[in-house]
Protein backbone atom coordinates (compact mmCIF):
# COMPACT_ATOMS: atom_id res chain seq x y z
CA UNK A 1 0.00 0.00 0.00
CA UNK A 2 1.15 3.57 -0.90
CA UNK A 3 2.65 5.69 2.13
CA UNK A 4 1.03 9.45 2.24
CA UNK A 5 2.65 11.91 0.05
CA UNK A 6 3.75 13.65 3.24
CA UNK A 7 6.08 10.11 3.70
CA UNK A 8 9.49 10.95 5.50
CA UNK A 9 12.70 9.72 3.86
CA UNK A 10 13.79 6.15 4.45
CA UNK A 11 16.84 5.25 6.70
CA UNK A 12 19.87 4.21 5.48
CA UNK A 13 18.88 0.35 4.99
CA UNK A 14 16.66 0.27 1.93
CA UNK A 15 17.12 -2.74 0.21
CA UNK A 16 16.64 -3.18 -3.42
CA UNK A 17 18.04 -7.00 -3.76
CA UNK A 18 19.43 -9.66 -1.74
CA UNK A 19 21.62 -8.39 0.90
CA UNK A 20 25.33 -6.97 -0.85
CA UNK A 21 28.72 -7.63 1.38
CA UNK A 22 28.48 -4.25 2.75
CA UNK A 23 24.65 -3.42 4.60
CA UNK A 24 25.34 0.32 3.81
CA UNK A 25 25.90 0.37 0.52
CA UNK A 26 23.84 2.50 -2.02
CA UNK A 27 20.90 0.49 -2.71
CA UNK A 28 21.28 -0.83 -6.51
CA UNK A 29 18.10 -1.48 -8.94
CA UNK A 30 16.63 -4.81 -9.53
CA UNK A 31 14.85 -5.49 -12.71
CA UNK A 32 11.78 -8.07 -12.73
CA UNK A 33 12.62 -11.27 -14.07
CA UNK A 34 11.67 -11.15 -18.34
CA UNK A 35 8.17 -12.02 -18.17
CA UNK A 36 7.25 -15.64 -19.33
CA UNK A 37 5.52 -16.14 -22.96
CA UNK A 38 2.59 -15.93 -20.77
CA UNK A 39 2.79 -12.44 -19.20
CA UNK A 40 4.00 -11.37 -22.29
CA UNK A 41 1.06 -11.58 -24.20
CA UNK A 42 -1.20 -10.35 -21.32
CA UNK A 43 0.53 -7.37 -21.28
CA UNK A 44 0.17 -7.56 -25.60
CA UNK A 45 -2.98 -5.07 -25.38
CA UNK A 46 -0.85 -2.35 -23.16
CA UNK A 47 2.13 -2.48 -25.74
CA UNK A 48 0.07 -1.96 -29.05
CA UNK A 49 -1.82 1.15 -26.78
CA UNK A 50 1.82 2.40 -26.39
CA UNK A 51 2.70 1.75 -29.97
CA UNK A 52 -0.13 3.85 -31.16
CA UNK A 53 0.54 6.69 -28.65
CA UNK A 54 3.93 6.54 -30.06
CA UNK A 55 3.25 7.00 -33.28
CA UNK A 56 0.85 10.17 -32.09
CA UNK A 57 3.52 11.72 -30.27
CA UNK A 58 5.88 12.05 -32.57
CA UNK A 59 3.78 13.38 -35.32
CA UNK A 60 2.91 15.47 -32.70
CA UNK A 61 6.32 16.59 -31.88
CA UNK A 62 7.26 17.04 -35.84
CA UNK A 63 4.65 19.81 -35.84
CA UNK A 64 6.27 21.81 -32.50
CA UNK A 65 9.66 21.30 -34.49
CA UNK A 66 8.21 23.63 -37.58
CA UNK A 67 7.94 26.67 -35.07
CA UNK A 68 10.58 29.48 -35.80
CA UNK A 69 13.65 29.08 -35.37
CA UNK A 70 13.75 25.37 -36.41
CA UNK A 71 15.77 23.08 -34.29
CA UNK A 72 18.92 21.70 -35.18
CA UNK A 73 19.20 17.74 -36.79
CA UNK A 74 21.97 16.00 -34.34
CA UNK A 75 25.62 15.68 -35.51
CA UNK A 76 25.50 12.34 -34.80
CA UNK A 77 24.51 9.47 -33.06
CA UNK A 78 25.93 5.91 -31.27
CA UNK A 79 24.35 2.84 -30.43
CA UNK A 80 26.21 1.37 -27.51
CA UNK A 81 25.89 -1.59 -25.38
CA UNK A 82 23.59 -2.14 -21.89
CA UNK A 83 25.94 -3.19 -18.93
CA UNK A 84 24.41 -2.42 -15.85
CA UNK A 85 20.55 -4.19 -16.99
CA UNK A 86 19.85 -8.12 -16.63
CA UNK A 87 17.55 -6.97 -19.68
CA UNK A 88 20.64 -6.69 -22.28
CA UNK A 89 20.49 -4.87 -25.59
CA UNK A 90 21.38 -0.94 -26.65
CA UNK A 91 21.07 2.50 -26.26
CA UNK A 92 21.16 5.11 -28.47
CA UNK A 93 22.83 7.93 -28.34
CA UNK A 94 21.81 11.38 -30.22
CA UNK A 95 24.54 13.86 -30.14
CA UNK A 96 24.10 17.52 -30.80
CA UNK A 97 27.66 19.65 -30.90
CA UNK A 98 28.81 23.17 -30.71
CA UNK A 99 30.27 24.80 -33.79
CA UNK A 100 34.50 24.20 -32.96
CA UNK A 101 33.78 20.24 -32.17
CA UNK A 102 35.50 17.52 -33.85
CA UNK A 103 35.25 14.09 -32.73
CA UNK A 104 38.52 12.51 -31.94
CA UNK A 105 40.45 16.46 -31.28
CA UNK A 106 42.41 17.35 -28.25
CA UNK A 107 39.64 19.86 -27.29
CA UNK A 108 37.70 18.68 -24.20
CA UNK A 109 34.04 19.66 -24.28
CA UNK A 110 31.72 19.77 -21.47
CA UNK A 111 28.55 17.66 -21.57
CA UNK A 112 24.91 17.42 -20.70
CA UNK A 113 23.64 14.33 -20.87
CA UNK A 114 19.90 14.89 -21.51
CA UNK A 115 16.90 12.55 -20.70
CA UNK A 116 13.58 12.51 -22.66
CA UNK A 117 10.01 12.87 -21.13
CA UNK A 118 6.99 10.53 -22.09
CA UNK A 119 6.27 8.82 -18.79
CA UNK A 120 8.63 6.17 -19.68
CA UNK A 121 6.84 5.22 -22.43
CA UNK A 122 6.70 7.87 -25.25
CA UNK A 123 8.90 10.24 -26.68
CA UNK A 124 12.53 9.60 -28.01
CA UNK A 125 15.64 11.32 -27.58
CA UNK A 126 15.10 14.11 -30.66
CA UNK A 127 12.17 15.64 -29.12
CA UNK A 128 14.62 18.30 -26.67
CA UNK A 129 15.79 19.28 -29.99
CA UNK A 130 14.99 22.88 -28.78
CA UNK A 131 16.56 22.60 -25.46
CA UNK A 132 19.81 21.00 -27.28
CA UNK A 133 19.93 23.48 -29.52
CA UNK A 134 20.00 26.59 -26.61
CA UNK A 135 22.56 24.10 -24.57
CA UNK A 136 24.89 23.99 -27.93
CA UNK A 137 24.49 27.22 -29.06
CA UNK A 138 24.61 29.31 -25.08
CA UNK A 139 26.24 27.09 -22.83
CA UNK A 140 28.54 25.60 -25.48
CA UNK A 141 28.94 22.10 -24.51
CA UNK A 142 27.85 18.75 -26.08
CA UNK A 143 24.21 17.56 -25.76
CA UNK A 144 24.04 13.97 -25.70
CA UNK A 145 20.10 12.67 -25.46
CA UNK A 146 19.92 8.95 -24.69
CA UNK A 147 17.49 6.92 -25.91
CA UNK A 148 16.60 4.71 -23.14
CA UNK A 149 14.25 1.53 -23.64
CA UNK A 150 11.26 2.28 -22.89
CA UNK A 151 7.71 0.87 -20.80
CA UNK A 152 5.98 -1.38 -21.01
CA UNK A 153 8.20 -3.83 -23.13
CA UNK A 154 11.04 -2.47 -20.72
CA UNK A 155 9.52 -1.97 -17.16
CA UNK A 156 11.10 -0.34 -14.42
CA UNK A 157 14.28 0.19 -13.40
CA UNK A 158 15.51 -0.64 -16.91
CA UNK A 159 15.23 3.14 -18.16
CA UNK A 160 17.36 4.09 -14.81
CA UNK A 161 19.82 1.73 -15.55
CA UNK A 162 20.16 2.21 -19.25
CA UNK A 163 20.52 6.16 -18.30
CA UNK A 164 23.28 5.35 -16.15
CA UNK A 165 24.89 2.73 -18.24
CA UNK A 166 24.86 5.76 -21.26
CA UNK A 167 26.63 8.28 -18.82
CA UNK A 168 29.42 5.33 -17.66
CA UNK A 169 30.15 5.03 -21.60
CA UNK A 170 30.77 8.64 -22.22
CA UNK A 171 32.78 8.84 -19.39
CA UNK A 172 35.17 5.54 -20.29
CA UNK A 173 35.40 7.28 -24.13
CA UNK A 174 35.57 10.63 -23.06
CA UNK A 175 38.83 10.80 -25.21
CA UNK A 176 37.74 9.33 -28.39
CA UNK A 177 34.64 11.40 -27.53
CA UNK A 178 36.21 15.20 -26.91
CA UNK A 179 34.65 15.52 -23.70
CA UNK A 180 35.75 16.61 -20.40
CA UNK A 181 34.05 14.10 -18.04
CA UNK A 182 34.97 16.53 -15.22
CA UNK A 183 32.26 18.76 -16.74
CA UNK A 184 29.40 16.44 -16.71
CA UNK A 185 25.90 17.38 -16.23
CA UNK A 186 22.08 15.90 -16.55
CA UNK A 187 19.14 17.29 -17.75
CA UNK A 188 15.76 16.37 -18.66
CA UNK A 189 12.10 16.88 -19.07
CA UNK A 190 9.07 15.27 -16.97
CA UNK A 191 9.99 11.12 -16.40
CA UNK A 192 13.63 12.47 -18.17
CA UNK A 193 13.79 15.06 -14.92
CA UNK A 194 13.18 12.16 -13.25
CA UNK A 195 16.17 10.19 -14.62
CA UNK A 196 18.68 13.43 -14.28
CA UNK A 197 18.33 12.41 -10.48
CA UNK A 198 17.91 8.95 -10.27
CA UNK A 199 20.39 8.08 -13.35
CA UNK A 200 22.87 10.28 -11.49
CA UNK A 201 22.41 8.10 -8.38
CA UNK A 202 22.46 4.64 -9.96
CA UNK A 203 25.69 6.22 -12.19
CA UNK A 204 27.60 7.23 -8.35
CA UNK A 205 26.37 4.10 -7.29
CA UNK A 206 28.54 2.07 -10.03
CA UNK A 207 31.34 4.29 -9.79
CA UNK A 208 31.56 3.62 -6.18
CA UNK A 209 31.45 -0.02 -6.26
CA UNK A 210 33.72 -0.18 -9.35
CA UNK A 211 36.23 1.64 -6.99
CA UNK A 212 35.41 -1.17 -5.03
CA UNK A 213 33.73 1.14 -1.99
CA UNK A 214 30.76 1.99 -0.12
CA UNK A 215 27.83 3.96 1.07
CA UNK A 216 29.56 2.87 4.54
CA UNK A 217 32.54 5.30 3.83
CA UNK A 218 30.78 7.93 1.76
CA UNK A 219 31.49 11.23 3.52
CA UNK A 220 30.13 14.62 2.58
CA UNK A 221 33.72 15.35 0.46
CA UNK A 222 32.78 12.99 -1.61
CA UNK A 223 32.63 14.63 -5.41
CA UNK A 224 29.72 13.48 -7.46
CA UNK A 225 30.40 12.46 -10.92
CA UNK A 226 28.14 14.71 -12.44
CA UNK A 227 28.26 18.72 -11.24
CA UNK A 228 24.90 19.78 -12.50
CA UNK A 229 21.55 18.41 -12.66
CA UNK A 230 18.73 20.29 -14.63
CA UNK A 231 15.83 18.94 -13.92
CA UNK A 232 12.43 20.24 -15.83
CA UNK A 233 8.71 19.08 -14.08
CA UNK A 234 9.92 15.96 -13.02
CA UNK A 235 7.73 13.46 -10.77
CA UNK A 236 9.49 13.06 -7.61
CA UNK A 237 7.30 10.47 -5.19
CA UNK A 238 5.72 7.92 -6.57
CA UNK A 239 4.05 7.19 -3.43
CA UNK A 240 1.77 9.99 -3.30
CA UNK A 241 -1.21 8.41 -5.01
CA UNK A 242 -2.56 10.19 -8.35
CA UNK A 243 -5.48 11.30 -6.90
CA UNK A 244 -3.46 13.34 -3.96
CA UNK A 245 -1.74 14.53 -6.26
CA UNK A 246 -4.67 16.03 -8.38
CA UNK A 247 -5.69 17.30 -5.48
CA UNK A 248 -2.51 19.48 -4.66
CA UNK A 249 -2.65 20.99 -7.78
CA UNK A 250 -3.91 24.67 -8.14
CA UNK A 251 -5.46 23.91 -11.83
CA UNK A 252 -6.68 20.42 -12.11
CA UNK A 253 -8.52 20.47 -15.28
CA UNK A 254 -5.15 21.32 -16.54
CA UNK A 255 -3.27 18.00 -15.66
CA UNK A 256 -2.25 15.22 -17.76
CA UNK A 257 -5.43 13.15 -18.67
CA UNK A 258 -6.21 9.85 -16.80
CA UNK A 259 -5.71 7.52 -19.45
CA UNK A 260 -1.90 9.09 -20.04
CA UNK A 261 -0.89 8.42 -16.38
CA UNK A 262 -2.59 5.18 -16.26
CA UNK A 263 -0.75 4.04 -19.10
CA UNK A 264 2.40 5.19 -17.24
CA UNK A 265 1.70 4.03 -14.46
CA UNK A 266 0.78 0.60 -16.01
CA UNK A 267 3.52 0.24 -18.62
CA UNK A 268 6.17 1.15 -15.79
CA UNK A 269 5.54 0.19 -12.29
CA UNK A 270 5.90 -3.78 -13.52
CA UNK A 271 4.73 -6.21 -11.99
CA UNK A 272 3.05 -3.90 -9.01
CA UNK A 273 3.27 -6.25 -6.18
CA UNK A 274 6.97 -6.01 -7.00
CA UNK A 275 7.17 -2.30 -7.72
CA UNK A 276 8.69 -0.38 -3.64
CA UNK A 277 7.22 2.88 -4.71
CA UNK A 278 9.99 4.12 -1.96
CA UNK A 279 12.50 3.44 -4.43
CA UNK A 280 15.49 6.03 -4.69
CA UNK A 281 16.02 5.17 -8.18
CA UNK A 282 11.60 5.67 -8.23
CA UNK A 283 11.21 8.73 -6.07
CA UNK A 284 14.18 10.66 -5.46
CA UNK A 285 12.02 12.85 -3.07
CA UNK A 286 12.07 10.63 -0.22
CA UNK A 287 15.67 9.00 -0.96
CA UNK A 288 17.53 9.44 2.58
CA UNK A 289 20.19 12.11 3.46
CA UNK A 290 23.31 10.14 2.61
CA UNK A 291 21.81 8.96 -1.05
CA UNK A 292 20.65 12.84 -1.57
CA UNK A 293 24.33 13.71 -0.62
CA UNK A 294 25.60 11.78 -3.38
CA UNK A 295 24.07 14.23 -5.96
CA UNK A 296 25.77 16.98 -7.16
CA UNK A 297 25.96 20.24 -4.87
CA UNK A 298 24.37 22.45 -7.90
CA UNK A 299 20.42 21.63 -8.80
CA UNK A 300 18.31 23.70 -11.46
CA UNK A 301 14.94 22.75 -10.57
CA UNK A 302 11.81 24.10 -12.96
CA UNK A 303 7.92 23.41 -12.01
CA UNK A 304 4.94 24.24 -13.57
CA UNK A 305 2.48 25.69 -10.75
CA UNK A 306 -0.88 24.39 -13.15
CA UNK A 307 1.16 20.95 -12.74
CA UNK A 308 0.04 17.93 -10.19
CA UNK A 309 4.02 17.50 -9.46
CA UNK A 310 4.20 20.70 -8.66
CA UNK A 311 3.60 20.03 -4.78
CA UNK A 312 6.48 17.57 -4.57
CA UNK A 313 8.79 19.67 -6.43
CA UNK A 314 8.55 21.96 -4.33
CA UNK A 315 8.94 19.63 -0.91
CA UNK A 316 12.02 18.37 -2.74
CA UNK A 317 13.75 21.67 -3.90
CA UNK A 318 13.14 22.89 0.10
CA UNK A 319 14.87 19.94 1.23
CA UNK A 320 17.52 19.81 -0.99
CA UNK A 321 18.25 23.56 0.33
CA UNK A 322 17.95 22.17 3.96
CA UNK A 323 20.77 19.78 2.92
CA UNK A 324 22.71 22.31 1.66
CA UNK A 325 22.54 21.98 -1.89
CA UNK A 326 22.66 25.18 -4.41
CA UNK A 327 19.16 24.92 -6.10
CA UNK A 328 18.15 27.81 -8.45
CA UNK A 329 15.61 27.57 -11.32
CA UNK A 330 11.69 28.78 -9.95
CA UNK A 331 8.22 27.62 -10.50
CA UNK A 332 7.00 29.14 -14.08
CA UNK A 333 3.25 30.63 -12.93
CA UNK A 334 0.17 30.03 -15.05
CA UNK A 335 1.53 27.01 -17.26
CA UNK A 336 0.94 23.30 -17.20
CA UNK A 337 2.73 20.04 -17.36
CA UNK A 338 5.48 20.15 -20.51
CA UNK A 339 3.89 23.36 -21.91
CA UNK A 340 6.93 23.71 -23.37
CA UNK A 341 6.28 20.57 -25.91
CA UNK A 342 3.18 22.29 -26.72
CA UNK A 343 2.88 22.30 -30.74
CA UNK A 344 2.60 25.64 -32.24
CA UNK A 345 4.49 26.10 -35.68
CA UNK A 346 3.23 29.70 -36.11
CA UNK A 347 5.69 30.99 -33.02
CA UNK A 348 8.05 30.59 -30.38
CA UNK A 349 7.11 30.68 -26.77
CA UNK A 350 8.87 33.86 -25.21
CA UNK A 351 8.73 32.23 -21.55
CA UNK A 352 10.33 28.79 -23.01
CA UNK A 353 13.13 30.63 -24.73
CA UNK A 354 13.62 32.70 -21.12
CA UNK A 355 14.42 29.93 -19.14
CA UNK A 356 16.17 28.19 -21.12
CA UNK A 357 18.44 31.07 -21.85
CA UNK A 358 18.60 31.60 -17.84
CA UNK A 359 19.18 28.04 -17.33
CA UNK A 360 21.96 27.80 -20.12
CA UNK A 361 23.62 30.96 -17.85
CA UNK A 362 23.67 28.47 -15.15
CA UNK A 363 25.44 25.75 -16.96
CA UNK A 364 27.94 27.76 -18.06
CA UNK A 365 28.89 28.91 -14.88
CA UNK A 366 28.64 25.84 -12.52
CA UNK A 367 30.80 24.00 -16.45
CA UNK A 368 32.98 26.57 -16.15
CA UNK A 369 32.41 27.30 -19.44
CA UNK A 370 34.88 29.95 -21.22
CA UNK A 371 34.00 32.47 -23.97
CA UNK A 372 34.17 31.81 -27.20
CA UNK A 373 37.04 34.15 -27.57
CA UNK A 374 39.04 31.97 -24.58
CA UNK A 375 40.80 28.39 -24.77
CA UNK A 376 37.74 26.47 -24.99
CA UNK A 377 39.46 22.99 -23.52
CA UNK A 378 42.08 20.74 -21.83
CA UNK A 379 44.25 19.01 -23.70
CA UNK A 380 44.12 14.79 -24.12
CA UNK A 381 47.29 13.04 -23.97
CA UNK A 382 49.29 13.46 -27.47
CA UNK A 383 50.30 9.67 -27.65
CA UNK A 384 46.70 8.59 -26.48
CA UNK A 385 45.11 10.81 -28.62
CA UNK A 386 47.04 9.62 -31.65
CA UNK A 387 46.34 6.31 -31.65
CA UNK A 388 42.81 7.33 -30.95
CA UNK A 389 42.81 9.17 -34.50
CA UNK A 390 44.58 6.43 -36.16
CA UNK A 391 41.81 3.79 -35.05
CA UNK A 392 39.32 6.50 -36.17
CA UNK A 393 40.81 7.02 -38.88
CA UNK A 394 40.83 3.34 -40.11
CA UNK A 395 37.23 2.62 -39.34
CA UNK A 396 36.06 5.24 -41.12
CA UNK A 397 38.35 4.33 -44.34
CA UNK A 398 36.60 0.77 -43.78
CA UNK A 399 33.26 1.67 -43.77
CA UNK A 400 31.97 2.40 -47.11
CA UNK A 401 28.75 4.08 -45.38
CA UNK A 402 30.82 6.55 -43.69
CA UNK A 403 29.46 5.25 -40.49
CA UNK A 404 32.57 5.46 -37.88
CA UNK A 405 32.82 2.55 -35.70
CA UNK A 406 33.62 3.14 -31.77
CA UNK A 407 36.25 1.28 -29.84
CA UNK A 408 34.70 -1.26 -27.08
CA UNK A 409 31.84 -2.16 -29.32
CA UNK A 410 29.69 1.19 -29.51
CA UNK A 411 28.08 1.29 -32.55
CA UNK A 412 27.59 4.66 -34.58
CA UNK A 413 24.54 4.62 -36.52
CA UNK A 414 24.42 7.92 -38.47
Amino acid sequence: MSTPCTATPEDDSIELEPPAPHPGDVPRTTTAPVPSGSTAVARWPLIVEARLWRLGMRTGMLIHRLAPPRPPSPSFRLRVPTTLSPRRGRIDLVFYTPQGYRRGSRERWPVIVNFHGGGFVLGGPEDDARWAAAVVSKARAVVVSVGYRRAPENPFPTAVEDGADAMLYLIDHAVELSLDPDRLGTSGFSAGGNMALTATLRLEDALLRRAGSSSQNYTASHRSAVKLIVAWYPPLDYTCPRADRIASCSRPDKTLPAFFTKLFDSSYLHPPRDIMLDSPYLSPGIASDTLLGLLPNELLLYLCRWDMLCAEGERFRNRMKALGKSVGGRTIEDVAHAWDRSPNPLHTDKVMEEVYDEACAEIRRVLKVPSVHDKVTTHAPRDVLDATKRRLLRNEACDSTSTLAVPHHGQDTA
